[in-house]
């Protein structure tokens, strides 16, 4: 499984960080783990192994990654924007401790963004999350720097196109 593997590839100093978060936080492990599988198997039915690039398939998992980690963490947090902040400081470590280069993190980051943001927009409502996601994933912005990232608030953004 693509966490499992993940997880061994961490060298010793960030597993140790990695298990200091959750050691302060034990009761979000379940469902943030519950979370980011649920979010690896959408998108790999729905996308394959297209979503592993920094393409729009993978603005569309990063940021339901976040939502299913404030909705599988809510119950246990008992308020949104507490599920907000642990998913924004979890998805943050992750990107931290990814080998990705500077605008793929930053790509990332703000995907995750949006996905917390319709967290809390539309927690509690009755919606699809998945029709809404692929919509902004269709609609979703190529950059090429920074500074576009930054003018693109509440799109998802992606680098490269798919490559078949």
């Amino acid at each position: 499984m693509a966490i499992e593997r993940r997880i061994a590839s961490l060298n010793f100093r960030e597993l140790v960080v990695l298990c200091l978060v959750f050691l302060r936080r034990p009761q979000y492990l379940i469902p943030t783990y519950k979370a980011t599988n649920r979010a690896v198997e959408i998108s790999d039915r729905l996308y394959g192994d297209l979503h592993h690039e920094d393409n729009r398939t993978n603005a569309f998992r990063h940021a339901l990654w976040n939502y299913l980690i404030c909705q599988y963490c809510l119950p246990v947090a008992g308020c949104p924007e507490r599920v907000m902040s642990w998913s924004k400081k979890i998805t943050d470590l992750h990107e931290r401790l990814a080998p990705n280069e500077d605008l793929a993190k930053m790509m990332d980051l703000h995907n995750n963004k949006i996905g917390r943001e319709l967290f809390l927009n539309f927690s509690g409502k009755e919606m699809d999350i998945l029709t809404v996601l692929q919509q902004m994933t269709a609609e979703a912005v190529q950059v090429k720097s920074p500074a576009e990232i930054e003018e693109e608030q509440s799109i998802l953004v992606f680098i490269e196109k798919i490559k078949r």
